[in-house]
C-alpha cells in the first residue's frame, strides 16, 4: 500500500512540477472571462470617472490600471509559480518602461489641469492610484484574478514597445471580469477546487525524502478526494 501510494505521490507532485499552461491551471473547464475592447470611458473599468478626458488620457488611465492589476498579481499569485506573474512583471516593466512613464506623467497633466492648484493634482493622482490598486483587491476569486493575470501578463512581455496601452484596451474588461467569484464550470460545486486543496502538500519538497513521505515534517499523508 505504502508503494503504491508513494507512486501515485509522486505523479502527483511531477505533475504540479511541470505544470500545463495557466489556462489549466486551477478548472478541467475555467470559467469564461473574456470581454469586448474598451476605450477607458466605461464605468468601473478605470475604478474612477474621469470627466473630460482625452483619448490619450483615457489610454494612459488603461495602462495604469492593467500595470498595477499585473503587480497585484506579482505579489498576490505567487502560490502558484507556474503563472510567472512576479517574472512577468517584472519584464513587462523594462519592456514597457518608456510608455509607462509617459502615461504617467500624461495622467499627472489630466488631474493638474482638473485641480486649482499643482498640488491637488498631485493629491488626486495619489488617490487615484490608491483607488486603483484597492480595486484589485480580492479574496473569494483569487483563483480568476491569478489565472487571468498570468495570461495577460504573458502576453504583456511579447507585447510591442509602444503598445501596452493597447493591450489594456484589449484585456482590461477580462482582468475586471476576473474580479467576480465563480468556479469549475466542468463540474458544478467545486469539486475540482477540493481536490487541489487536497493536494497541495504533495507539492511540498520538504514533505519528501527519496520518494517516501514525512509524517514528522507534515504530519499524516494527506487523502486525495
Amino acid at each position: 500500500m505504502k508503494s503504491v501510494r508513494t507512486l501515485i505521490a509522486g505523479a502527483a507532485l511531477a505533475a504540479a512540477t511541470y505544470a500545463a499552461p495557466a489556462s489549466a491551471q486551477f478548472f478541467f473547464k475555467s470559467p469564461e472571462l473574456s470581454g469586448a475592447r474598451v476605450t477607458g470611458a466605461e464605468p468601473g473599468i478605470t475604478v474612477q470617472a474621469l470627466p473630460g478626458a482625452t483619448g490619450d488620457e483615457l489610454r494612459a488611465a488603461l495602462a495604469w490600471n492593467l500595470r498595477a492589476g499585473l503587480n497585484v498579481a506579482a505579489l498576490q499569485c505567487q502560490f502558484e509559480p507556474t503563472l510567472l506573474t512576479l517574472n512577468n512583471y517584472n519584464d513587462l516593466l523594462d519592456t514597457h518602461a518608456d510608455e509607462l512613464k509617459r502615461s504617467y506623467e500624461i495622467l499627472a497633466k489630466y488631474f493638474e489641469r482638473n485641480a486649482k492648484t499643482k498640488k491637488e493634482g498631485q493629491n488626486a493622482l495619489d488617490q487615484f492610484g490608491t483607488r486603483v490598486y484597492s480595486s484589485f483587491s480580492t479574496v473569494s476569486a483569487q483563483l480568476n484574478f491569478c489565472q487571468a493575470a498570468g495570461e495577460i501578463g504573458q502576453e504583456a512581455v511579447f507585447t510591442p514597445k509602444g503598445q501596452f496601452g493597447a493591450l489594456a484596451e484589449q484585456h482590461m474588461r477580462k482582468l475586471r471580469n476576473s474580479l467576480v467569484p465563480s468556479s469549475e464550470q466542468q463540474f458544478p460545486g467545486g469539486f475540482y477546487q477540493r481536490s487541489l486543496t487536497n493536494m497541495e502538500p504533495l507539492t511540498r519538497p520538504k514533505c519528501w525524502k527519496k520518494g517516501i513521505w514525512q509524517d514528522k515534517r507534515c504530519g499524516a499523508y494527506p487523502l486525495l478526494g
